[in-house]
């Protein structure tokens, strides 16, 4: 199960080359590793450990979504069910802290190990707790922006702030490089969050392999619907209060909530972020001094973060 999770095999076992996801945590902690004065090989197993710690999430999250597809291919719990898929997301983060402890294979003290665990428990509690905020706020038409911030800092800046935070930590164990690297993660997170969203309402289905609207679908409190209730008029903010108090959403509810929306401003509005958050994610760096390949490799990463399909 969990190497179905990870894309190296089919539910029957056989090993295949399946969609894998994004793998931007484990890069980004070996970058900031290596940017910072340390050995990328020497971060591989807290890299190795992000990764597990983020399919974890996606596998408890696909339950309690009822999501049953991921990368183009049928959700765990679609396949073994709930009861089994809860198991394998617990035992895919005991591997994680497991592979912390390798550290000691390539060096590292034990209290680096220690450190590197205590800031890798300390995201992955925020990312529950973005999760739970996330799951609370689905139907309701009373978040804010400001709530809605506070949601995405956690579930998904959390642990990209920590892949940053953690291979500064390997690579130069200064305090202040640290907090400069997990300041850089955290703007790469809440632009990760943006574009994300933007591509769950407006994504293209054969590229993301969610239909048009799929957030909207599931009554989702993204932001381009916490900015249009924020910003429509009473017609458009009464049709969203009309469709998102339904037990079920249409294929024309969708239309007619995209119509709203255009009519708010609400792509325009999260381009508009994608562009400030994507200035702000070197700045915390520039003090450092880091080679200038290291800036190159964030400005290219941003740049794609920005425009990316899927």
């Amino acid at each position: 199960m969990l190497r179905y999770t990870m894309g190296w095999c089919d539910a029957q076992g056989r090993e295949v080359s399946a969609p894998v996801g994004k793998l931007l945590r484990p890069p980004l902690c070996l970058f900031a590793c290596e940017a910072t004065g340390g050995r990328a090989a020497s971060a591989v197993p807290a890299a190795v450990a992000l990764e597990l710690i983020h399919n974890f999430s996606l596998i408890h999250d696909e339950i309690q979504d009822r999501d049953e597809v991921r990368r183009h291919r049928p959700t765990l719990w679609t396949i073994w069910g709930d009861a089994k898929a809860l198991a394998a997301g617990n035992v895919m983060r005991v591997v994680a802290d497991l592979s912390i402890w390798d550290l000691s294979k390539h060096g590292h003290s034990h209290a680096s190990a220690l450190e590197v665990a205590a800031l890798l428990t300390a995201a992955h509690m925020d990312m529950i707790e973005g999760q739970y905020m996330d799951i609370e706020f689905e139907g309701r038409l009373d978040v804010g922006l400001d709530d809605y911030f506070e949601m995405i800092s956690r579930k998904t800046a959390a642990l990209i702030r920590c892949s940053m935070s953690i291979g500064a930590a390997i690579g130069s164990g200064d305090a202040a490089i640290v907090d400069a690297f997990a300041n850089c993660g955290r703007s790469l997170g809440l632009l990760f969050q943006i574009r994300d969203d933007m591509l769950g309402v407006w994504g293209k289905e054969e590229i993301t392999g969610k239909p048009v609207g799929a957030d909207i679908r599931r009554k989702k409190n993204s932001l381009p619907v916490v900015y249009t209730m924020s910003e429509a008029g009473s017609g458009g903010r009464g049709l969203l209060h009309e469709v998102y108090g339904q037990p079920g959403v249409t294929d024309d509810d969708v239309m007619a909530v995209l119509d709203v929306m255009e009519a708010a401003g609400a792509r325009r509005y999260c381009e508009s972020l994608t562009t400030e958050y994507s200035g702000q994610v070197l700045e915390p760096l520039r003090p450092l001094d880091l080679a200038p390949s290291a800036y190159d490799g964030l400005e290219e990463l941003t740049r794609f973060l920005v425009a990316r399909e899927h």
